[in-house]
């Protein structure tokens, strides 16, 4: 692997494919509004890193223009398993690799509590709260209550 310099990331590609090197600089694909529109923005997933093939020599990766050098192992490059770049590489859908989404909650599904004096407990969704918190409908003391929760201590059943 290579450390890019930020916002150097193209020429550091295109130096190491012109000495000779395959290189792999896997993206997402991310959609997005802006200004009232949608978008489709392609980060990368490693941000400041690209994956080099490196056969014999590699001191000319780690010094081309744009790279801050190779991640080492010891007195040489690491290694990264070509089982590893395949299973990033089967993500790709049109050279970009789609993250699934997660799972949203809908008014009225079941959930089970994680953590918490509720462990274990099963429960209504009923909302969404600022910052990452959910409401629940939760039956206690002979009627329904609503409890507000982090949205990481429920799951959906």
């Amino acid at each position: 692997m290579a450390r890019l310099e930020r916002n150097h990331e193209r020429s550091a590609l295109h130096y190491l494919k012109l000495n000779g090197y395959v290189v792999y600089y896997p993206c997402l694909r991310e959609r997005r509004f802006s200004h009232g529109r949608r978008i489709e923005v392609r980060p990368p997933l490693f941000p400041g890193y690209a994956f080099v093939s490196i056969e014999i020599q590699w001191h000319t990766a780690r010094w081309a223009p744009g790279t801050l050098g190779l991640i080492m192992d010891g007195t040489g490059p690491a290694k990264v398993s070509d089982r590893i770049i395949d299973e990033i590489r089967q993500r790709e859908v049109g050279g970009l690799i789609e993250l699934p989404k997660p799972a949203s909650l809908q008014a009225g599904d079941r959930v089970r509590i994680l953590h918490g004096p509720f462990t274990g407990h099963l429960a209504i969704y009923a909302d969404t709260k600022p910052r990452q918190r959910v409401e629940i409908l939760l039956q206690l003391l002979g009627g329904v209550q609503r409890v507000t929760l982090a949205k990481s201590d429920v799951e959906v059943i």
